[in-house]
């Protein structure tokens, strides 16, 4: 006989296990399940676990300036203590040069004064004194390391930079997916490991449960995708490939890992900085590193790819990371050896999220969320949780979406903004920047 629950989830990276912990807060008996041996061993642990309040929309800025007060406050949110120990947020700050690529932050700003989201406008000479080791250089835009006019500045100065207090970096990410499974666990929620989900079982155009690999039966009249890359694999298992307006496919990225310049004490003056000049942004890492990655600039060619099989190897890719970080920090050395991570983005066409229900009645969608959701994990929980309490209590949330309260801003969230079948937010950085 097969087993019963409330809900399950498909996928336990750490916004699969905050949607496990919210659900289970409300009294679902949930049951989460993996594909890898323990959570957040996929694209979560390979995060840079930036924490921003910057985005191109409002919504999608409240729910990560809100974000920042569950980091911020991270044992007292989780509310239980792991024997691993807790993930630590070191919150250093966010540096942004202001460019034409980003219309010189303007749009950003008046998002920042709409949320009440503190912010310090920097001169080039301000980010000087902030981050000795940085160069104020202007370059025209980002352009491939084997362009002749690569590194080459276009004679001016950086327009100077944004400063936002509220934000850095989570410096272990997967221990932070283990930390949310532990509360999961402390309210009731089961996970299972190691476990494949190779069938979305439905009838009558709602869903009845998922069949696991070995044919077990897993029975619940809701199942949550939350499979990141996979997302669309799981979608298609459900009958419902081509069936939103928004789709889902894997990005492969490559993150490189190296040396601070010398001099350069990340400890002491590194933040989380982000420049479209040069097409990349960095944060601290640990032992006086830091973590490089693209921010999709247009003369890189994206490579989408099968979820299942992709290289994982490093490539010219990681070289040019190196080379445009070291434009703005000119002191940055090109290690022999290339250390970091190749993994896989959940992409959408907007490059937003969706948090949503779907035409399976009982199936809904937290994807298209690697990349730039990891800091909005604890909302994203709760708003998923709302969404799908009140659909399972016969609220049509097409015709009446669901609104959640963002507490610590004081602000509510239309729940359509990341709707399966929005229009594409033309307003969007269409990158990891969102």
């Amino acid at each position: 006989m097969a087993e019963t629950w409330d809900a399950i989830v498909i996928g336990a990276g750490v916004i699969g296990a905050s949607v496990a912990r919210e659900l289970a807060a409300k009294g679902f008996g949930t049951l989460s399940v993996d594909r890898l041996p323990a959570a957040s061993y996929g694209s979560t642990a390979n995060s840079c676990a930036i924490v921003r309040p910057y985005y191109s929309t409002t919504h999608g800025s409240a729910v990560a300036y809100e974000s920042h007060f569950y980091w911020k406050d991270w044992e007292a949110f989780c509310g239980v203590a792991d024997e691993r120990g807790m993930a630590a947020y070191n919150n250093c700050g966010c540096l942004v040069t202001k460019t034409g690529h980003n219309g010189f932050l303007e749009g950003i700003l008046a998002i920042m004064d709409e949320i009440g989201c503190p912010y310090e406008e920097l001169t080039a000479a301000r980010m000087k004194e902030r981050v000795p080791s940085i160069s104020t250089a202007s370059y025209d835009r980002p352009r491939r390391t084997d362009d002749p006019l690569f590194g080459q500045p276009d004679g001016g100065r950086l327009a100077g930079a944004v400063f936002f207090p509220t934000g850095g970096y989570i410096s272990d990410p997967q221990l932070a997916g283990h930390n949310v499974q532990r509360a999961a666990e402390a309210r009731g929620a089961t996970f299972r490991f190691n476990t494949t989900v190779t069938a979305i079982r439905r009838r009558a155009g709602r869903v009845l449960g998922v069949t696991v690999d070995g044919g077990e039966d897993l029975d619940a009249p809701v199942v949550v995708n939350v499979a990141g890359p996979h997302s669309s694999k799981v979608n298609a298992m459900a009958g419902l490939a081509g069936a939103t307006r928004i789709t889902t496919r894997a990005l492969r990225h490559e993150v490189a890992h190296v040396p601070a310049p010398e001099g350069f004490d990340v400890g002491k003056d590194g933040v989380v900085f982000s420049d479209s000049q040069i097409g990349a942004y960095s944060r601290p890492e640990t032992g006086n590193h830091m973590l490089i990655g693209s921010e999709d600039p247009a003369c890189d060619e994206r490579e989408w790819v099968d979820a299942d099989d992709y290289l994982t190897e490093f490539t010219g890719m990681w070289t040019a990371l190196v080379m445009r970080q070291a434009q703005r920090f000119p002191g940055l050395g090109v290690p022999g050896r290339a250390r970091g991570a190749v993994d896989l983005y959940d992409v959408t066409e907007d490059w937003g999220p969706i948090y949503d229900k779907s035409d399976l009645e009982g199936f809904y969608l937290a994807i298209g969320t690697s990349g730039n959701q990891f800091k909005n994990a604890p909302v994203a929980g709760e708003m998923m949780a709302n969404l799908i309490e009140a659909c399972q209590n016969g609220r049509d949330h097409d015709a009446e979406p669901v609104t959640h309260r963002l507490a610590h801003i004081g602000r509510d969230v239309d729940m359509a903004f990341f709707s399966r079948n929005r229009e594409i937010n033309e307003n969007s950085s269409f990158s990891v920047l969102g």
